[in-house]
């Protein structure tokens, strides 16, 4: 990354414990520069709010009550990673890990309780070596899924990686969280597909499959970043997608009791059709200022299969969206990956600022069992309530899904569930003083679903981080305001909802790995001693 890095002219002693935030600017800086590691930035140098700010999605997080780190660190190579988590242990100040910038709460470049911090952001560790005769790819964390993409699109026109869509998302948060996309129906997701890991560790040590702990392995893939170390890069399995597939660009506006219909029959639809087809329907509302009443229900939609033979089957499966062939269209899937991308080329697909910054809230639900279409209704007919701009994203499970044991991953929500919920909502700069009103009808919205979906426990989905689920509420760097045990039963009340029965598991990995938990976020694993 192009940024002016601040340098100062003599290393300083290294001082273990800080008491203010001035110090630990002053140590961290003195540790990194002993040490070699140059690529930094601290609040004093003019690099450094432009860099604090360039991978900031969302930004609410960029108000003047947020807490701002004591120092920015972009390593250039596994030493420098691992100088500089030992450097922002010695100096006492907590970790965040950036990459993309995409955690919905924010948590990878803010802490809780004003408790001191540095941010680790990897965004120029994204080195991408792919062997295509073994299809498999060794890549950096803080590489892109846009730029793993890409790569993939210059060695082969039928080699990829079951990632998701959004160009600029982080590798290593996004393989961390499980990684669910467009092909997860027919290859599993993101987490599914890890060989290999190089974690860095809280003492600084580079651990691989063959030297850590198996319970650690498995949790590195799945089961939420910011809790186990630092992945520094990832060991993926490629899989194999025709040369030509389908995608489908399909919009139909119409009135609540209308497009319930077409969401109702898509239940049965989505989840059953065959490996190749993924049909992602978006429910959205753009509020009655700008509205007749009406819904837009547009899909993300990509079949591993010839137009024609697409065609046929959706036809027939799903009659009531008639559909037409001029809505079809064949592709490679590298412009399948620019079409959901949403940018203009294969080139943008490496661009890390598309679309950056937004003022929006995230939730998200698991269904289990149809909603009739009586009630069908009525959730459509709240969409029509929303004061700006709401959706909801419906990411269709089953096939491989549901072949793959709950327990072989953290990701636990394998057979048994239907479909995925996304709730959204998004409102502009000029609307930011009605924030409360908008994420208030989210919130709302949520609980009115509640019988409608999973239960015992309610499901989410921890790459779509809600912190509204609960918190750590840590008051110091390593945490330290509940017991170890206290911590655990308070974090399961969430954990639970992201994990299911996987959690005891993740907290065992968590002890193995953390048991000082140096790793920690208002969400993340707590340790058990």
């Amino acid at each position: 990354m192009a940024m002016a890095i601040h340098t100062i002219a003599a290393a300083l002693a290294l001082c273990c414990v800080v008491a203010t935030a001035a110090a630990a600017v002053h140590d961290i800086a003195a540790c990194l520069i002993s040490n070699g590691v140059k690529n930094f930035s601290l609040p004093a140098s003019p690099s450094f709010n432009p860099l604090f700010l360039s991978s900031i999605r969302y930004l609410r997080f960029v108000s003047p009550s947020v807490g701002k780190p004591s120092a920015i660190v972009l390593p250039s190579s596994q030493l420098d990673l691992q100088r500089a988590v030992l450097c922002a242990v010695n100096t006492s100040l907590a970790i965040r890990v950036r990459a993309g910038g995409h955690s919905y709460e924010g948590l990878s470049y803010t802490s809780e309780n004003h408790v001191p911090f540095a941010i680790i952001d990897v965004s120029n560790l994204n080195k991408i070596r792919v062997d295509a005769a073994a299809a498999t790819v060794w890549a950096e964390s803080g590489a892109t899924l846009g730029e793993l993409y890409h790569a993939f699109a210059q060695e082969s026109k039928t080699l990829t990686f079951p990632g998701g869509s959004c160009s600029t998302l982080g590798l290593g948060g996004h393989v961390s969280g499980g990684g669910f996309g467009v092909l997860a129906r027919k290859h599993g997701i993101a987490a599914d597909n890890v060989l290999d890991a190089t974690l860095i560790d809280a003492g600084g040590r580079s651990l691989t499959r063959d030297t850590m702990d198996a319970d650690v392995f498995w949790a590195i893939r799945g089961g939420g970043g910011g809790s186990w170390g630092v992945v520094y890069s990832w060991k993926l399995r490629l899989v194999t997608v025709p040369e030509t597939i389908t995608v489908i660009g399909l919009d139909r506006r119409g009135p609540a009791n209308d497009i319930a219909g077409l969401v109702h029959k898509w239940q049965s639809v989505g989840p059953n059709l065959p490996d190749e087809y993924f049909v992602s329907p978006k429910i959205y509302f753009t509020s009655k200022a700008t509205n007749s009443g009406n819904l837009t229900m547009s899909f993300t939609s990509q079949v591993l299969a010839p137009k024609r033979e697409a065609f046929a089957v959706l036809t027939k499966a799903y009659p009531e969206v008639c559909l037409t062939e001029s809505e079809l269209s064949e592709v490679s899937w590298v412009e399948a990956a620019v079409k959901f991308a949403v940018v203009k080329s294969v080139a943008d697909l490496t661009s890390r600022q598309i679309g950056i910054g937004e003022y929006a809230k995230r939730k998200s639900d698991y269904v289990q069992a149809p909603i009739s279409r009586q009630d069908m209704v009525k959730i459509m007919r709240y969409m029509t309530t929303a004061p700006t701009e709401g959706s909801i994203q419906l990411a269709p499970y089953g096939a491989a899904m549901a072949r793959i044991g709950s327990g072989e991953r953290p990701f636990p929500h394998r057979a048994g569930f239907l479909y995925s919920v996304q709730y959204a909502v998004d409102w502009k700069a000029a609307e930011n003083g009605r924030a409360g009103e908008f994420m208030g009808w989210l919130r709302e919205f949520y609980e009115f679903m509640e019988p409608y979906v999973s239960k015992n426990p309610r499901g989410a989905y921890v790459n779509y981080v809600d912190l509204d689920l609960g918190v750590n509420n840590w008051t110091s760097v390593t945490g330290g305001r509940l017991s170890a045990a206290d911590s655990v039963s308070h974090a399961a009340s969430w954990g639970r909802r992201y994990f299911l029965n996987n959690f005891d598991r993740l907290v065992r990995a968590k002890s193995k790995i953390d048991p000082g938990n140096v790793f920690n976020n208002a969400q993340s694993i707590p340790p058990l001693h």
